[in-house]
C-alpha cells in the first residue's frame, strides 16, 4: 500500500492512479488541494528530496505568482509558498511502506518504488 498525494483532476495523477489499478497496487489518495499538506510533512519531504524538487515551476499556479513569491531561496520560503498554494507542489508525491518519497510519475521508477 502506498500513499499518493496530489490533485485529483491532474493528468499526471490520473496516469499514476491508472498505473496502480492496472498493476494491482493498493493506494490511499490525499488530495492536497482539498485537504492541504501538514507543514511537518512538507518539511520532511524537503529534507528527503530538497525543496527545489517539490516546487513545480512549470505549472500555471507558479506562472500566476508575482515575482516576489517566485523569488524563493530557502526551504522555509518554499514551505510557506506550498502551504499557501498547494497547487504549486509537484505531483504525485508518493510515500511507500518503507517511508521513502518519490515525486513525479515515471512508470519504470514507479514500479521499482511501490513494490
Amino acid at each position: 500500500m502506498v500513499k499518493i498525494y496530489g490533485i485529483k483532476n491532474c493528468d499526471t495523477m490520473k496516469k499514476a492512479f491508472a498505473w496502480c489499478e492496472g498493476n494491482s497496487v493498493g493506494y490511499e489518495f490525499h488530495d492536497y488541494k482539498k485537504l492541504g499538506v501538514p507543514r511537518e510533512k512538507l518539511i520532511a519531504w524537503c529534507r528527503a528530496l530538497g525543496w527545489q524538487t517539490l516546487v513545480n515551476t512549470k505549472g500555471t499556479t507558479w506562472r500566476k505568482l508575482p515575482p516576489a513569491q517566485q523569488a524563493i531561496t530557502t526551504q522555509g520560503q518554499a514551505v510557506t509558498l506550498m502551504l499557501e498554494h498547494p497547487s504549486v507542489i509537484r505531483r504525485p508525491v508518493v510515500e511507500n511502506e518503507a517511508g521513502q518519497v518519490l515525486v513525479g510519475f515515471d512508470p519504470t521508477l514507479f514500479d521499482s518504488f511501490v513494490r
